[in-house]
């Protein structure tokens, strides 16, 4: 979910061509899963054109696969994506309302309802969730950081290496 989230729209089934691309540089993004009692959770991403692109992109083969409605409109402002995935035994509807300039700041919304599977431990018991995202541009990236680099939970990766990881 982490790499993901990456994207302006966590986990949602847009494909890349539907997403409004980032300004370069450095972006800070606040993950608030709502009802879960877990604090949020801040990472750093370093992007340039081509890995903005790359991290909308890299789910794209496999959303395919799994999601048998990709829903993507303009609404006023807002980019609405309503989706229907399958992830093994169970199928995730979402929606993801998503707000901003995306050169600057921008906030997306997404409301998910799980059926099907094993209880998760730490989800709601009844498959609903609520995440906020909200992401906003720092500036340059920092003199240690290159186009691609991650900061998550205080490790530090590169989205390229991600990509020739098996199963990517």
């Amino acid at each position: 979910l982490a790499l993901m989230c990456a994207t302006p729209f966590c986990a949602t089934p847009a494909a890349a061509q539907d997403l409004p691309p980032r300004k370069a540089g450095l972006w800070e993004i606040k993950m608030t899963t709502e009802g879960h009692g877990m604090p949020p959770n801040t990472s750093e991403h370093c992007i340039d054109a081509a890995t903005d692109k790359l991290m909308s992109s890299m789910g794209d083969n496999m959303r395919q696969d799994m999601c048998s409605k990709r829903d993507v409109k303009k609404v006023g402002n807002t980019i609405v994506v309503d989706a229907v995935c399958k992830f093994g035994p169970m199928t995730i509807t979402s929606q993801s309302v998503a707000s901003g300039d995306f050169n600057s700041a921008y906030s997306v919304k997404v409301t998910t309802k799980r059926e099907g599977g094993p209880v998760i431990p730490g989800m709601p018991a009844d498959g609903k969730s609520s995440m906020s995202i909200d992401a906003k541009w720092m500036g340059a990236c920092k003199a240690d950081q290159k186009p691609g680099d991650m900061i998550m939970a205080g490790r530090k990766f590169n989205i390229r290496d991600m990509q020739n990881a098996p199963g990517m």
